[in-house]
C-alpha cells in the first residue's frame, strides 16, 4: 500500500488530519448553529451545490450575495468549501422527461447542458465563478454525479466530457491557481471513467473525484482496490508531470442507518473508519454522506445518512467524527502494522513533536491482539474510545493487549515503541 505523500497539486489539503475531514450539507444562507456544531466537530470542509440556475436568472448576470455569505461563515470558522458546479439552467436547454431511476416514473427537468449555447453559458458561468472566488480556497467540482440520474435526460459520457473540457479550460483561463476535480461519478463506472480521463481533460484538473459508494455489508476498507484500479488507469492517461502526483478524493459516501442499512454504531464506526481508511490508501479529502438526517422517517434510506438529527442532536457518528479529530489532530499515517489476522487495522500514526499513537479496528469479530514493545515510556500507554472515553490498556510482560472492535481506539504510545508480532507457524 502507497501512504500519501505531500499533495502538489493546487490547493488539495495535506494528508493531516483533521485537514481533509469533510461533510456534504444542504444549505448556504444561515444555519450558524449547524455551522458552529459541524465545526465544533473538527469538519475542515463542506461540500455544497453551486446552483447555476439561481445565480444567472438573466442572461449573463449573476448573482454572489447567498454563497458570499456561506464563505463569510465558513471563514469565520476555519472551514473550507468544495462547490459543485451544477446544475443546468432553463435560460439554455430545453425541458425533458426522465424516467426515475428508482420508481421509472417519467418526471420533467431541465436538459444537462449538451448543446453548444449551452455548453458555452455554462463555462462562463463556472469562469466568473472562479474569478469571483479567486484566493478563496475553493475547490471546484464540476458537476455531480454525470454517470446517473443527475445527468439529463440519461447519462452521456460524450456530453459530459464536452462539458467538462468546455469548463476547465474557462476556469484555467479566468483564475490559473483554481482548484479543479472531477468526474465525482458514482461509484467506480470503469468504462465511463476510461472514456472521460482519456479526453485530455487530466492537463486540467488537480484531482480525480469519486463517490466509492457501497451496500452496508461492504465496509470503508473495501474501496482499496477501486482506488489502487483508477490510480493506474489515472497514470496511464495523465499527461507526464502528473503522473504519481494526481490525487484521487472521495468527493461523497456514507452509510445510512435506516431500517436495513447500518446500526447506528456500525454508521459511527464506518465514519471514522472512512477517514482513516482513506488517508492509508493515500487519498487526502473525504466528504461524509451526510451532515444531517433528513428527515425522521427510519425506514426511509434518505432519510438517515446524517451524523446529526434534524433536530441537530448528536448521532454516535457525530461523537466518533469528534474523537477522531481530536485525537489524531496533527497526524499522519506512517504505516500500518502487519498482524496474523488480515482483518485487524492497525495504524502507526506520528504528531507533533514525534509523538505516536495507534489507531485500531478490526473487520472481524471483537478480539484481543498483543502488540511486543520494543521500548516503554516514561508513562504508560493511554487510551481513548470512539465515542470519546478514556481507558487504559493493558501491558503486560512487555506486550500492549488491545481489544479490537469495529470502532477505532486511539492509543497514545507515551514514548513507548510497539512492533508486529512474531508470524505464526
Amino acid at each position: 500500500m502507497t501512504l500519501p505523500l505531500a499533495c502538489g497539486a493546487a490547493e488539495i489539503p495535506e494528508p493531516v488530519l483533521p485537514a481533509g475531514v469533510g461533510v456534504n450539507i444542504h444549505f448556504v444562507t444561515g444555519h450558524e448553529k449547524e455551522l458552529n456544531l459541524l465545526a465544533a466537530a473538527g469538519f475542515k470542509f463542506v461540500r455544497m451545490d453551486f446552483g447555476w440556475t439561481g445565480a444567472e436568472t438573466s442572461k449573463g448576470q449573476y448573482t454572489w450575495a447567498a454563497y458570499d455569505e456561506l464563505l463569510a461563515n465558513l471563514d469565520r470558522r476555519g472551514l473550507r468549501a468544495l462547490f459543485i458546479l451544477d446544475y443546468s439552467n432553463p435560460l439554455y436547454e430545453e425541458t425533458v422527461t426522465s424516467p426515475n431511476p428508482m420508481t421509472q416514473a417519467l418526471y420533467k427537468n431541465t436538459a444537462s447542458p449538451r448543446h453548444p449555447e449551452s455548453i458555452a453559458a455554462y463555462a462562463r458561468w463556472a469562469a466568473a465563478a472562479a474569478r469571483h472566488y479567486a484566493g478563496r480556497h475553493v475547490i471546484w467540482e464540476i458537476w455531480n454525479e454525470p454517470n446517473g440520474q443527475f445527468w439529463s435526460p440519461k447519462p452521456d459520457v460524450q456530453e459530459y466530457t464536452a462539458l467538462a473540457l468546455a469548463a476547465c479550460r474557462a476556469v484555467r483561463e479566468a483564475d490559473p491557481q483554481a482548484t479543479l476535480v472531477a468526474p465525482a461519478t458514482s461509484g467506480f463506472p470503469w468504462e465511463y471513467l476510461e472514456t472521460f480521463l482519456k479526453s485530455g481533460v487530466l492537463e486540467y484538473l488537480d484531482g480525480v473525484s469519486v463517490h466509492p459508494y457501497r451496500s452496508p455489508r461492504q465496509p470503508p476498507e473495501t474501496a482499496a482496490g477501486d482506488y489502487r484500479r483508477l490510480r493506474v488507469l489515472i497514470d496511464s492517461l495523465a499527461p507526464p508531470a502528473k503522473r504519481g502526483r494526481m490525487p484521487i478524493l472521495s468527493g461523497e459516501w456514507g452509510y445510512s442507518s435506516f431500517t436495513r442499512g447500518v446500526s447506528l454504531e456500525n454508521q459511527a464506526a464506518f465514519a471514522a473508519r472512512q477517514q482513516l481508511a482513506n488517508l492509508y490508501c493515500g487519498i487526502p479529502l473525504s466528504i461524509w454522506y451526510d451532515w444531517k438526517n433528513d428527515g425522521n422517517d427510519a425506514n426511509e434510506n434518505e432519510h438517515n445518512f446524517g451524523t446529526v438529527l434534524p433536530d441537530l442532536q448528536p448521532k454516535p457518528a457525530y461523537r466518533a467524527v469528534q474523537t477522531l479529530t481530536r485525537q489524531l489532530a496533527g497526524y499522519r499515517i506512517l504505516r500500518r502494522l502487519t498482524l496474523p489476522d488480515g482483518e485487524d487495522y492497525v495504524l502507526l500514526c506520528t504528531g507533533p513533536a514525534g509523538a505516536d499513537k495507534l489507531a485500531a479496528w478490526t473487520l472481524g469479530q471483537p478480539h484481543r491482539i498483543a502488540l511486543p514493545l520494543t521500548a516503554t515510556g516514561s508513562n504508560p500507554p493511554t487510551a481513548v474510545s470512539s465515542q470519546g472515553e478514556s481507558f487504559s490498556p493493558k501491558v503486560d510482560s512487555s506486550q500492549l493487549l488491545l481489544e479490537l472492535g469495529a470502532a477505532p481506539q486511539y492509543v497514545a504510545l507515551a514514548g513507548a515503541q510497539v512492533a508486529e508480532p512474531a508470524a505464526q507457524k
